[in-house]
């Protein structure tokens, strides 16, 4: 028996929110695309050798989309040394100064992210819409709580879901004035109950396609949680066409937290889904330890597969039958292995390493997952 990934059950079917597509690169968003994962690189992008080198992990670890800061001219001119070098559509970060808008997309940049409101007079706006039309640029949109117009923060008296919206609605006013509607959408705050208001309206405001993200979420452990509630939310409610978990920490943790948070909710899957009890004292070998080890020698694998790492037999033979490779404790350090739910053979302690024997029976299987895929197509 194999696992079927395409397979959607009724009742963890999510029905996403219709969008427009339009296209970061050679990226689509929106639509029917798969909802894409980016993170932003910490390096000084005028650094061209480091900016490159932390893209590069950020592709392996599978990002869609990289953004880029482009605070000054030496930043938005060495995107013109950086976009050729890697893999990934590279979004130009733009604040306040509309030059390095212009800058960034004739030297490569695939997408700005911008705020209309705070580049400059219309004049000036204008001239970056076009020259991201000249360049086949996307824009995105990024409205956030904590920079939010003056006249709309006397109007509100705070930062709220109103204003965010109203907000994100000029900013579109202000792009679509300028037949420009090449644009993506986000609409962030620290706080997740403000963000998830202010998307909510969003999605039912308009049909551009969605940048979702809790922003300046925190630390690895408390700003993944704050994020995985707050897209949760809004991804099981079809909210959400591309997005960025926002971490102080390596970039590469905010990668692979977003596909966590997909794969969690059946929306995208890549690498290997470990599925694992807690452990306790009914547990036969070191559950704890064993899955540490595994995550770790089963990152390279990027086909979409499941492994069950059960300690005992009270759930392992059932949680076995729904996944691709399958170990469950048993007595005396015989072990049981299933291969796509059905039991394979035992593995006894002392004739080889479980975490080697495990990596070996997982990188089998998802040479035969491949092998069926291609000759599916």
């Amino acid at each position: 028996m194999t696992t079927d990934h395409n397979s959607i059950r009724p009742w963890r079917s999510i029905e996403r929110r219709k969008s427009r597509k339009i296209w970061v690169g050679d990226v689509p968003v929106g639509g029917d695309a798969p909802i894409t994962v980016q993170s932003m690189t910490n390096t000084l992008t005028h650094d061209v050798k480091a900016t490159i080198a932390q893209i590069r992990e950020l592709e392996v670890a599978g990002a869609d989309i990289v953004r880029v800061s482009c605070p000054d001219e030496a930043s938005s001119a060495a995107l013109k040394e950086i976009v050729p070098e890697v893999t990934v559509p590279i979004v130009a970060d733009i604040h306040f100064h509309y030059k390095r808008g212009i800058e960034a997309a004739k030297n490569g940049a695939a997408c700005l992210r911008i705020n209309p409101g705070n580049i400059g007079s219309a004049d000036r706006v204008k001239e970056v819409i076009d020259a991201a039309k000249d360049n086949n640029c996307s824009i995105r949109i990024g409205v956030n709580a904590g920079s939010l117009e003056r006249d709309l923060l006397e109007k509100y008296g705070e930062p709220c879901p109103d204003a965010m919206v109203e907000s994100a609605m000029r900013h579109i006013q202000i792009l679509e004035d300028h037949d420009f509607y090449n644009f993506k959408i986000s609409c962030k705050a620290s706080d997740v109950f403000m963000a998830c208001a202010a998307y909510q309206q969003l999605a039912e405001a308009c049909d551009y396609p969605l940048h979702v993200g809790i922003t300046e979420a925190g630390g690895l452990r408390s700003g993944t949680i704050k994020s995985s509630i707050g897209m949760g939310n809004l991804l099981w409610a079809g909210i959400g066409d591309t997005i960025r978990v926002s971490l102080s920490a390596d970039p590469v943790e905010e990668i692979k937290a977003g596909f966590d948070i997909l794969k969690s909710l059946g929306l995208r899957h890549r690498g290997v889904n470990v599925i694992s009890c807690p452990s306790c004292a009914r547990q036969q070998f070191q559950v704890i330890d064993t899955v540490q080890k595994l995550e770790e020698r089963l990152a390279h694998i990027t086909t979409p597969m499941t492994l069950s790492i059960i300690g005992c037999v009270v759930n392992g033979p059932g949680e076995a039958l729904m996944t691709d490779v399958g170990l469950t404790g048993g007595g005396n350090g015989n072990h049981q292995i299933y291969i796509g739910g059905d039991k394979a053979h035992r593995f006894h302690e002392g004739d080889a390493d479980i975490v080697d024997h495990i990596v070996k029976m997982v990188e089998e299987k998802a040479a035969e997952i491949n092998k069926q895929s291609i000759a599916a197509e």
